[in-house]
């Protein structure tokens, strides 16, 4: 049987979380507050380097921006359990546990941890049985609501697109290599990859890519900016790429074509 096993990081995250909402109820300030537990912190006081950004109110000294940066991480890694946790008692579990003082003896833990791990296994399970369905019809009727969007142009495959900024260059032919910025995208506007990110523009071949890619860019005149919406059959499919892109999932690009390279 498995069943989660939450980091140290997590635990410290959702203490740091509890102590900031309890700050508010005091008659002191976040930032007083925050500074009792960096009274001596021991890597800072160890190893020189980097320390404060400057203008961040209520947190002055490195301590209290590393504390605050970790509860950040740790309050998005359990964004999709919140719902199934009480933060008071989590913090007064861990509380109890470091004074030797718990209400719960070692095998109501493992009686407890392990029951809330099947369930955990079992949703998860659940969950992606319903993605591929849920995905599809999401992807589905985003494209039959934006086909009707200004200056956009839906091909005979399903494939969308919209000229951003016309070029005056050559089009590439099926075979031929090609170098292109670009931004991907899925339908909420989380951005997967990134040539600009990267700062480095891509070449591939034209044919080696998906097929919303080779029949999209093949519109393309050097010098061009286009805007892609890719069905989910032609792009991913079924079987996604892990662990961004979700089975059936639409995508959407912005792309550049910079240059034809040459033909294979």
């Amino acid at each position: 049987m498995t069943y989660p096993k939450y980091s140290a990081a997590a635990i410290a995250g959702v203490i740091l979380l509890v102590s900031l909402s309890a700050c508010g109820k005091t008659e002191k300030s976040g930032a007083a507050q925050a500074s009792s537990g960096c009274v001596k912190p021991l890597i800072s006081s160890n190893v020189k380097g980097s320390e404060t950004v400057k203008g961040i109110a209520g947190m002055d000294n490195e301590c209290q921006q590393v504390s605050y940066m970790i509860g950040m991480d740790i309050a998005k890694s359990l964004k999709e359990i919140k719902a199934d946790i009480d933060p008071a008692l989590l913090s007064q579990g861990i509380n109890d546990q470091l004074a030797g003082k718990t209400k719960l003896n070692e095998q109501q833990h493992k009686e407890i941890r392990e029951a809330f791990g099947v369930k955990l296994q079992a949703y998860a399970t659940k969950m992606a049985a319903e993605l591929p369905a849920k995905n599809l019809a999401e992807g589905k009727a985003f494209l039959a609501k934006n086909k009707t969007a200004s200056g956009v142009v839906t091909t005979a495959s399903g494939l969308q697109y919209k000229i951003l900024r016309a070029g005056s260059g050559a089009k590439p032919s099926a075979d031929s290599i090609v170098k292109v910025n670009y931004k991907g995208t899925l339908l909420d506007g989380k951005v997967f990859d990134s040539s600009y990110d990267r700062n480095e523009p891509v070449e591939f071949p034209l044919n080696q890519v998906v097929p919303g890619w080779s029949e999209g860019v093949g519109l393309m005149n050097v010098g061009s900016k286009f805007q892609f919406w890719i069905p989910s059959e032609l792009a991913y499919g079924e079987a996604g790429s892990p662990p961004v892109i979700g089975p059936n999932a639409t995508l959407v690009f912005e792309v550049e074509l910079l240059e034809i390279k040459a033909a294979q």
